[in-house]
């Protein structure tokens, strides 16, 4: 059997108790995780939002929940205990990897791939599942959740949350595609895709439940229930709002929070969302 097979076949089958074989299956799924030869969602050609979930490797990762232990992961026991299911430990990035992770806090758990060349500033965290491509940022405070997908050459900015979509198995995880800034402050969450260069300004919030009004093209950009919510190619994005029409709502005079494009990427917003190769 492939190795999707195997996972598939344990994860619909579990033991009463896990075996040296299912935990070396898992030691191998893992790897290909950390490796990035397999992900949580890929591209897809035949997809309105070019991406496809891929379940089995949800699966995977909840296996190794299910077969993994509580331990005691403690640098210090004492001054600052930590204890966590033993087949996620923090992940091991070694010298020649060219991964810089500056001191100052920052976790990356096991299951996870991590590009040639990213930085990571203190203190940021990337779960299990995530991949980050090659020479991408993920600042102070942000957050890559479970099986996101961040593409290559992005900026996460400081405090950027993107969410975790771990369960249900068969939801697409959030996706942010090549060369794309993620302002400070920014919420990206349930299975949002967010197209190449395009820039979510400081405090953009996106979800299924928030439409994204393009002043530009005069569409609407909206979750259906069968496509996550889309971020087109090159959009920058700014948190707006809308007057309430009906209602209390209007009487009052009440406006509710909106993101809105209001341009399309150009030479002067690719000279000031530049990243600073410098250092890198």
């Amino acid at each position: 059997m492939s190795l999707a097979q195997k996972i598939e076949d344990l994860f619909a089958n579990p033991p009463s108790a896990y075996t040296p074989a299912d935990q070396a299956l898992f030691a191998e799924f893992k790897d290909a995780l950390n490796r990035g030869q397999v992900r949580a969602a890929e591209p897809c050609s035949d997809t309105r939002s070019g991406w496809k979930v891929n379940p089995w490797v949800k699966k995977g990762i909840l296996c190794g929940f299910r077969m993994g232990s509580i331990v005691d992961m403690s640098i210090d026991p004492a001054r600052q205990p930590w204890q966590d299911k033993a087949t996620y430990p923090v992940r091991a990035i070694p010298v020649g990897s060219g991964i810089r992770i500056v001191p100052g806090g920052s976790s990356i758990r096991d299951g996870s791939f991590i590009g040639r060349s990213v930085t990571c500033m203190p203190p940021m965290y990337i779960n299990v599942g995530a991949y980050v491509g090659e020479s991408t940022m993920i600042d102070s405070h942000a957050l890559v959740g479970s099986c996101a997908q961040v593409g290559s050459r992005c900026h996460v900015s400081a405090a950027a949350q993107l969410g975790g979509v771990l369960e249900p198995i068969g939801a697409l995880p959030v996706v942010i595609e090549d060369d794309v800034l993620v302002g400070g402050n920014c919420g990206v969450y349930e299975g949002t895709v967010v197209k190449k260069r395009a820039v979510l300004g400081s405090g953009v919030i996106l979800n299924r439940s928030t439409p994204i009004y393009d002043l530009v093209t005069g569409q609407v950009h909206a979750a259906t229930d069968d496509d996550p919510l889309i971020v087109p190619e090159n959009a920058v994005v700014i948190a707006g709002s809308r007057a309430v029409s009906k209602g209390k709502g209007a009487e009052w005079g009440i406006s509710l929070y909106t993101p809105v494009i209001v341009k399309y990427r150009d030479g002067r917003t690719d000279e000031k969302v530049r990243l600073e190769d410098y250092l890198r």
